[in-house]
């Protein structure tokens, strides 16, 4: 943590290094949350915290710029926890061991929490500091904002001042977001009817691991594996030869997250054991082929494991695995309005196996109501084919794009000002909790700006130390540019 907290911009740094030191994953980020309103107020700062734990933070204008419009600068408190598999780390417990490499700040075997905790330090570095210019400002922190947007759901109007918020969720130095995907869970719950143990069957268990993963919005586009898929293929197209039974079947862990890993258990005859691990193998290898380019790591694992005392029936299996083996996943529609965008997407992101049933969880993402619509649509098809529930929950909106923002253009002009090239306008396909502000504050003028952050959500993430500069910059002159209330 002592070289991260020498980097430059070194405020920012040094309350990056903080962050990472108070575990704060979703729904836990309440021992953050207590250190930040302990500071704030030894710093005579005003803080408010809602029913539902978001923070607000208020400090007076510096001097000469008490006229200027009201900024808020806007993060989540929350990170997604993400480990690899032969990591030990307790989210809950744990720091995260975020080291330098190279040109990059990433973690060891976990994922890092850049997302969003390099825009939260950098609205805590400018509170805590005396010498950086700006007009009155708010400092927004969200909770939850990683496992269903509960905090921004929850603001209410009147909490805020501000006329212009300023987001720090982007993760591309150099691209300005004026807009981002909405979307809603989806949730299949398959009925499982088991059945005894046949006799002379041994167990198996069948892990897929690997793979990369990543966010399930920025990422989706990247072609990269996902394993509940992947596993579920092979289930289904090796079922009939080995004629095996399932026991329990899981895979991902976050709805927002591409699944890494994958794994059932399975039974079938003694003898069958060698052919298992052939086809195992011919498919790993398959794999490997097809998915060379993405997932290089890629890893079909067969190991023994001790007897289940029931398996699936034939038709709760058959219902289950041809179910996520169609389920949609991936891409579903470029953006005819912005190139190379994607517009509509789907995560068949979590499998749990859970007594007389099984979940299967899947996140769908739109820029268009109309898209997300057309996916609910289909899975609900999709559902009553299978003869199982779907429930969709969590529905939250996009932010529309406004040309015509204000604050966009200073922000546009001023980074073109400082590095001499104009940015990229951009729409992301990932759920920035502008949506969501526009319900309680709709006149507010709002922006999205951050620095590169590489595989969020995932145990490689990594944020770029230029970049953190760069935005640093970017962040300090837009706020000395806010113009003067009307």
């Amino acid at each position: 943590m002592t070289a991260i907290s020498s980097l430059y911009p070194q405020p920012l740094w040094q309350w990056f290094a903080q962050i990472c030191a108070i575990p704060h994953p979703s729904k836990h980020e309440q021992a953050l949350s207590r250190h930040i309103q302990a500071w704030a107020r030894d710093k005579g700062l005003t803080v408010l915290e809602d029913k539902v734990g978001n923070l607000i933070i208020k400090k007076p204008a510096t001097a000469g710029m008490e006229n200027r419009k009201t900024v808020v600068i806007q993060a989540h408190l929350d990170m997604v926890p993400q480990k690899n598999a032969d990591k030990k780390h307790d989210f809950t417990k744990d720091p995260i061991e975020a080291y330098v490499d190279g040109d990059w700040v990433t973690a060891n075997g976990t994922t890092l929490g850049a997302d969003n905790g390099i825009g939260m330090a950098s609205a805590l570095a400018i509170l805590g500091s005396d010498e950086i210019k700006h007009g009155p400002l708010e400092v927004l922190l969200t909770v939850d904002e990683e496992a269903g947007m509960t905090g921004a759901f929850a603001l209410e109007a009147g909490m805020l001042e501000a006329e212009i918020l300023i987001n720090t969720d982007s993760e591309q130095e150099g691209e300005i977001y004026m807009g981002c995907a909405g979307g809603v869970d989806a949730e299949f719950t398959v009925p499982m009817q088991w059945q005894p143990l046949p006799a002379g069957h041994q167990a198996y268990r069948l892990t897929i691991s690997g793979l990369k993963g990543g966010h399930s919005g920025v990422n989706i586009h990247l072609g990269r594996g996902n394993a509940n898929k992947l596993l579920a293929r092979f289930l289904v197209e090796q079922a009939s030869e080995l004629d095996f039974k399932v026991s329990e079947i899981a895979g991902g862990s976050l709805r927002n997250a591409i699944p890494r890993e994958a794994e059932v258990v399975i039974t079938l005859a003694a003898d069958k054991r060698a052919l298992l691990e052939e086809k195992a193998a011919a498919y790993q290898a398959l794999l490997q082929q097809e998915l060379s380019a993405t997932e290089p790591a890629l890893k079909l694992a067969v190991t023994e494991t001790i007897l289940p005392s029931q398996v699936m029936s034939t038709e709760s299996q058959q219902s289950l695995l041809h179910l996520i083996n169609v389920c949609p996943n991936g891409v579903m529609r470029m953006s005819d309005d912005i190139a190379g965008v994607v517009e509509t997407s789907l995560n068949l992101g979590v499998i749990t196996t859970q007594g007389d049933s099984v979940q299967v969880l899947c996140l769908i993402r739109s820029l268009i109501d109309s898209g997300r619509e057309q996916l609910e649509s289909m899975l609900a098809s999709l559902a009553a084919l299978a003869k199982v529930n779907v429930k969709f929950s969590g529905a939250y909106p996009g932010w529309k794009p406004d040309p015509s923002s204000p604050v966009m253009a200073i922000v546009k002009d001023t980074y073109q000002d400082i590095y001499n090239k104009e940015p990229v306008i951009m729409v992301i396909h990932a759920g920035l909790e502008c949506g969501l502000f526009k319900k309680p504050y709709p006149e507010m003028d709002m922006v999205s700006i951050g620095p590169t952050i590489r595989y969020p959500h995932g145990p490689d993430e990594m944020v770029n130390i230029e970049t953190v500069g760069q935005y640093w910059q970017l962040l300090l002159a837009v706020l000395e540019r806010i113009p003067e209330k009307a």
